[in-house]
């Protein structure tokens, strides 16, 4: 199955370690050192230019999305 993160990204469900919101977790200092460490090895994909509201892990990437984390859960829940 196939999960949409928003704009024209979609991933396999399969593949998504875990969904975040961006603005909880970035006040926790791992979390931004862990999304700095990705963003200098290439990793991370904006989905959008809009205001991001949540992040996905995935085993290849972090994708940086407007959608938020509750409506992103809520479609890999649909999914399964």
């Amino acid at each position: 199955m196939f999960l949409h993160l928003g704009g024209e990204i979609t991933v396999k469900s399969d593949d998504v370690i875990g969904i975040f919101d961006i603005e909880e977790c970035s006040v926790s200092r791992t979390t931004a050192e862990f999304l700095n460490f990705c963003q200098k090895k290439g990793v991370v994909v904006n989905v959008s230019e809009d205001m991001p509201k949540s992040f996905i892990v995935t085993d290849k990437n972090v994708f940086i999305s407007n959608v938020s984390n509750r409506t992103i859960a809520l479609r890999a829940r649909e999914k399964c």
